[in-house]
């Protein structure tokens, strides 16, 4: 009776812990996809600019009634797109491995029941893996690379919407301005052509001289038609960059250019580059996470060597025990030769990896420093050329407001002086979009 009364008494006790063990267990709770899009239909930032980690992006006020600038857009792109949202969500994969990585393996326990007509014998093992306590450094450390990579790998992700915020900013800057020119060309091109035919109704003018002005108002409106089409396509990848619902029309203010790098500067920028550039540091984490990675690897080779305590009491005699076991894996074939062999090889693919980031940096950093030097000397050529055409349309505009030009003779002049005018902008805007490449190529500040 005391011995059932003792085993009643010890249940509740059992229970409780059984109990306790479960409550800390993690529950499964369904997440169900979204059925719609969370896009924003207005411009506005949920965490000040200052708390992000694009260099030296000063923060600037934000009114959207007024316009954006360019400093506007780039914050609310890195903010607000999608992408970067889903992005950072993966440090929070690697803080979660970094934890496993940390964490012990659970104690084995395990036991049984024998019974002789005299006795009722038990025995009850408590076991530990030893061999967690030798890799658990390397492990770790390993992790920690890794979350430093994920973390490197998404601010690189953050400048890279970035330069497209930068680009697209300057892209819609260009083509406002390219849409005034193209609309005066057209219009002046269309009055030509709708005066030619009056004029040959009358057999003032050929049918030659009728179908080249047609043709020059047709090459306007296909620019036109061209344009119109470019702009809607530059205002919706805006729109998408940003995580605004489509349709949402921006109002860009500022200047859309900015300094031109110069050769030292440049040079400066190429030397250090490895130091500042966030997806070769990461590459260089992803290095350290495979120099850890391998150092487990060997670490393993050794004697798995798992520890415990028994405790036993024998059915025949009653005799009661307690000891110690031990149980050793002999490294006679296995010798973990396998994660060896794929950690060094990893380490290797990983060291000629960066070499070829490294290279190909280089590479397009010059070809786009080049390309810059490039349009910088056309756009210097356009610019004497643009200033000539300039001043011959303005002595055109008297002579025909003092009716010593016809409006065809006008219309040629001005219309060669707005094809121009249309060139420079845009080499202007694509020398833009190439300093903001190189800008961030060069890892340098916006």
């Amino acid at each position: 009776m005391r011995r059932a009364a003792a085993v009643r008494h010890r249940a509740p006790g059992l229970a409780v812990g059984c109990a306790a063990v479960l409550c800390g267990c993690a529950a499964y709770r369904a997440r169900p996809l979204p059925t719609g899009s969370d896009l924003a239909r207005a411009p506005a930032l949920s965490v000040p600019a200052t708390q992000l980690d694009v260099p030296v992006l000063k923060p600037e006020p934000l009114d959207p009634t007024k316009g954006l600038t360019q400093i506007n857009v780039i914050t609310l792109a890195v903010i607000g797109n999608p992408r970067l949202k889903a992005a950072r969500l993966q440090a929070g994969i690697a803080r979660a491995q970094l934890l496993e990585a940390g964490l012990l393996p659970d104690p084995q326990i395990s036991g049984g029941l024998s019974k002789s007509a005299l006795f009722t014998g038990y025995s009850a093992t408590l076991a530990e893996d030893v061999r967690a306590l030798v890799t658990r450094g390397a492990a770790t450390g390993a992790a920690r690379a890794r979350l430093e990579q994920v973390s490197l790998d998404i601010l690189w992700q953050e400048w890279q919407v970035a330069e497209q915020a930068r680009e697209l900013f300057i892209e819609m800057r260009m083509l406002t301005r390219l849409s005034a020119v193209l609309r005066s060309q057209r219009q002046l091109l269309g009055r030509v052509y709708r005066q030619d035919e009056t004029s040959l109704s009358q057999g003032d003018v050929t049918v030659g001289e009728v179908t080249a002005d047609f043709i020059a108002w047709n090459s306007a409106e296909a620019a036109w038609r061209t344009l119109e089409l470019r702009e809607n396509e530059t205002r919706h990848a805006l729109d998408g960059l940003l995580g605004l619902a489509p349709g949402v029309r921006l109002r860009l203010r500022g200047a859309s250019g900015g300094p031109i790098m110069s050769a030292a500067r440049y040079r400066a920028a190429l030397a250090t580059l490895p130091r500042r550039r966030p997806d070769l540091l990461a590459l260089q984490a992803g290095y350290r996470t495979g120099e850890e990675q391998l150092r487990e690897a060997i670490l393993a080779q050794f004697p798995l060597l798992s520890a415990g305590v028994t405790k036993a009491r024998s059915a025949e005699e009653g005799i009661q025990s307690i000891g110690f076991d031990v149980t050793l894996t002999l490294p006679l074939f296995n010798r973990n030769r396998g994660p060896i062999a794929v950690g060094r090889a990893s380490r290797t693919y990983l060291h000629q990896a960066y070499q070829a980031s490294l290279d190909e940096s280089v590479s397009q950093a010059d070809q786009v420093w080049r390309a810059s030097a490039i349009m910088r000397r056309q756009l210097a050529r356009l610019d004497r050329r643009l200033a000539v055409l300039e001043r011959a349309a303005g002595a055109a505009r008297v002579s025909l407001q003092c009716g010593t030009l016809t409006l065809a003779d006008y219309a040629r002049l001005q219309s060669s002086s707005l094809t121009t005018q249309a060139e420079e902008i845009q080499l202007r805007a694509s020398l833009g979009r190439a300093q903001a490449a190189l800008a961030m190529l060069l890892a340098q500040p916006f």
